[in-house]
């Protein structure tokens, strides 16, 4: 898999759901726990980009009232406007700390629902870029994440499920997506899969005897043009 081709998107990693105090979080605190869902982000955003791929930032953000929405929204969204979620200019709206955008990140705008190309750019600036593998974490696993897998397929790009970069309400939920859904509309990978793959033979290598991660001194890591 060609770093320079590939594109590592972040759905959501909002403090609503990633940080204490946020909204949402007490309602996916069980499953980032036991996927260690943030911890392995954290190590795919630090490898994937010392390698050359592109880091894309997909939060999702609405005004205090909600206008963009409907004024009777249902399901999932009737859940983030009666909690007041990700409201824009909001602590809980911001990206965790952990993952601030560097300056060579994408940082979409525009994502007012589930799909993270509907409302969105996201299309153009892959395509812009010549990226045609993109690899997806983030919240929620059956949610947001499998909606933009599931765009992703039907446009033709290569599209990678971050298995444990992803969390949901319930360890059903994760478990029937990553089970029976992911496998249908992507390939579904841990994130040291994934990273073996992106990396070629030697980073594969390194993984499989456990000596882990070992970028070539002599290839500089690439930065997405501006």
């Amino acid at each position: 898999m060609d770093p320079k081709r590939t594109a590592v998107v972040l759905i959501e990693y909002q403090n609503d759901f990633t940080s204490e105090g946020g909204t949402l979080h007490d309602a996916v605190k069980p499953v980032m726990n036991s996927t260690n869902m943030l911890a392995n982000t954290l190590d795919t955003v630090k490898r994937a980009r010392e390698l050359g791929a592109t880091i894309v930032h997909a939060p999702i953000t609405f005004t205090d009232d909600y206008h963009e929405l409907t004024s009777e929204p249902y399901g999932i969204l009737k859940g983030v406007v009666d909690s007041k979620s990700f409201r824009k200019g909001s602590w809980g709206s911001e990206i965790v700390d952990e993952l601030t955008p560097e300056p060579q990140d994408i940082v979409i705008e525009g994502k007012r629902g589930l799909d993270g190309f509907a409302s969105t750019n996201l299309d153009f600036v892959l395509r812009s870029r010549g990226i045609t593998n993109i690899a997806l974490g983030g919240f929620l696993t059956n949610c947001c994440v499998e909606s933009t897998m599931r765009t992703g397929y039907e446009k033709g790009y290569n599209v990678v499920t971050l298995k444990d970069c992803t969390a949901a309400l319930s360890e059903e939920e994760q478990k029937s997506a990553v089970e029976k859904n992911y496998p249908m509309f992507s390939r579904p990978m841990d994130h040291n899969e994934f990273i073996a793959e992106l990396g070629g033979k030697e980073t594969a290598a390194g993984a499989s005897t456990g000596r882990g991660y070992m970028r070539d001194a002599g290839t500089p890591p690439m930065e997405a043009p501006a």
